[in-house]
């Protein structure tokens, strides 16, 4: 399905690392390669657009973030900015 948007990356050469950089997100990644630099931005945006799934206790772990205490609390606003 075409949202027809055209999607626009500027990839510049940062001396030992590769920035790849979508303009409509503004979410950017680097690499040392071209082609890891923009591997890592798909990466990037899949996660900034969500993949549908939550993560794994894996990827949490990978993250830094220890799964059996992962709790979420609420985020009301009222609870937030009193």
């Amino acid at each position: 399905m075409s949202t027809g948007v055209e999607p626009t990356i500027t990839l510049t050469d940062e001396g030992e690392w590769w920035v790849a950089r979508d303009t409509e997100t503004g979410v950017t990644s680097q690499g040392k390669t071209r082609s890891e630099a923009l591997d890592n931005l798909d990466e990037a945006l899949a996660g900034y657009h969500g993949d549908g799934r939550e993560p794994t206790d894996e990827e949490l772990r990978a993250a830094g973030i220890d799964p059996e205490n992962n709790e979420s609390e609420s985020t009301d606003d009222s609870e937030i900015f009193n």
